[in-house]
C-alpha cells in the first residue's frame, strides 16, 4: 500500500534543511518499496516556492513521489473534518491543505508520513502516522 508524504517531508530534502533532511530522506528509502503519493493540496504547497511547474516536477521525479487525485470520499472527510474544528472554535474560514491530506490518508487507508501530526491526530485518529 503507497504512503503519503507531507510537504514539509519533501521541503526538508528540497532546502537540505538541517535537522530534518536526513530523516526525511531515511523515510523516504524506507517506504519507497510501498510506493509514495502526494496530493493536489501537497503539489500546490510544494508550487508554492517555485518557479514553474517543471521544477516541481522534477523535484517529485527525483524523488519518487507520485501525483495521486482526491477521491470524492476524501473530498466529503476534509469538508466534515473542518466543520468539526469550525464547531471547536477554529478561526479559519476555508478548510486547510491538512484537512485534505488527513482525509486522502483515511479515505485510502494510506499511511501519511509527516513530522505535523497535531492535526491529523485530532481529525484523523485512524490514520497511521510515520512520525518522527
Amino acid at each position: 500500500m503507497p504512503i503519503l508524504v507531507d510537504t514539509n517531508v519533501i521541503l526538508d530534502i528540497a532546502h537540505d534543511d538541517a535537522t530534518w533532511a536526513d530523516w526525511s530522506e531515511r523515510q523516504l528509502e524506507l517506504q519507497r518499496p510501498q510506493g509514495l503519493v502526494i496530493n493536489p493540496m501537497i503539489f500546490s504547497e510544494l508550487c508554492a516556492g517555485a518557479e514553474s511547474v517543471q521544477e516541481v516536477d522534477e523535484l517529485l521525479a527525483k524523488l519518487g513521489l507520485t501525483l495521486q487525485e482526491l477521491p470524492k470520499s476524501a473530498l466529503f472527510l476534509a469538508a466534515k473534518a473542518f466543520l468539526a474544528y469550525r464547531r471547536k472554535g477554529g478561526s479559519k474560514t476555508a478548510p486547510l491543505p491538512d484537512f485534505f491530506i488527513g482525509a486522502h490518508a483515511q479515505a485510502t487507508g494510506f499511511p501519511l508520513l509527516t513530522r505535523d501530526s497535531g492535526r491529523y491526530k485530532t481529525y484523523y485518529p485512524s490514520v497511521a502516522l510515520v512520525t518522527p
